[in-house]
């Protein structure tokens, strides 16, 4: 546990404005994503060295293919969500009170890292910004040792720390869910536009950015609505590569898995704006 950054002292408790959630959370209460809580009106983290998973992973898993592609990178996931999908593949980690878990040290974390002969580390598996803490202490700390360090997330944080953030790292991996914010809502437990501004900032920044977007079957496979989301990352840049993933039936979604047909002409119709396009969670399928 440690204490948290990025809150403010209210009346009625903490509001903590890590996400754009902005919960305020009354003593010994904890906030959407589970893993900030008020004790005695101060903000702690919950999940400060907190590891529940880790693994070496090709680079092209976290999807980035157009980042250090061809090598092998660290991947390390605590607890903890400020999303709900219906569909989390990682629910067991993101979505679950208590998890199996050990504690690492940020320091022990690089160690391990470093011990593998690896040149980057990842934080991913849940989402990582709830981990923000340790996440910029490890990320501070890999950077002086030459590491690159990666962020696959849900694109869901407020302007100032992200701001923060892009300090430390190098590369994102950013889930675009939908172009239509009732699908954030009624689907994700969140909005569309922090998620845009959050791949506004990013392309803006001198970190390298790739989008994933999870063509779920019977939810957001349109490929007309698919196309404002496409048009709209092409008229930030023509260069943001996309990921189309296809989905399969987990946690509390049981639609069939997303048709290959689908993906493939998804994947044609946002080459019109997209240079750089791939289908992923199919064999043989890029």
């Amino acid at each position: 546990m440690e204490k948290a950054r990025f809150w403010e002292l209210e009346e009625k408790g903490i509001r903590c404005t890590l996400c754009p959630h902005y919960c305020l959370i009354p003593i010994n209460k904890k906030g959407i994503c589970r893993q900030r809580k008020n004790i005695n009106n101060v903000l702690y983290t919950l999940n400060y060295g907190i590891v529940t998973s880790y693994a070496i992973d090709p680079i092209e898993k976290k999807p980035l293919y157009h980042f250090m592609p061809g090598t092998k990178i660290m991947s390390f996931g605590s607890s903890g969500c400020n999303f709900s999908c219906k569909f989390c593949q990682n629910h067991e980690i993101s979505l679950d009170e208590n998890p199996r878990s050990v504690f690492l040290s940020h320091e022990r974390l690089v160690e391990i890292t470093m011990n593998e002969g690896l040149d980057s580390i990842a934080f991913t598996y849940n989402e990582p910004t709830v981990w923000y803490e340790y996440m910029i202490d490890t990320a501070m700390l890999a950077k002086s040792y030459g590491l690159k360090t990666v962020c696959v997330t849900n694109g869901f944080i407020n302007p100032k720390p992200l701001k923060e953030l892009l300090k430390y790292m190098d590369a994102f991996n950013v889930d675009l869910k939908s172009f239509s914010d009732e699908y954030y809502r009624s689907i994700c437990g969140g909005r569309l536009e922090p998620v845009m501004e959050t791949i506004r900032t990013i392309h803006a920044s001198n970190s390298h950015l790739e989008v994933t977007t999870l063509v779920v079957e019977g939810e957001n496979d349109d490929i007309d609505d698919l196309e404002d989301l496409f048009k709209w990352l092409g008229s930030l840049d023509s260069e943001i590569v996309l990921h189309l993933s296809r989905y399969y039936p987990a946690y509390k979604m049981n639609n069939p898995p997303t048709k290959v047909e689908t993906l493939l002409k998804a994947k044609k119709r946002a080459k019109k704006y997209l240079k750089h396009v791939y289908i992923g969670n199919v064999p043989g399928i890029s």
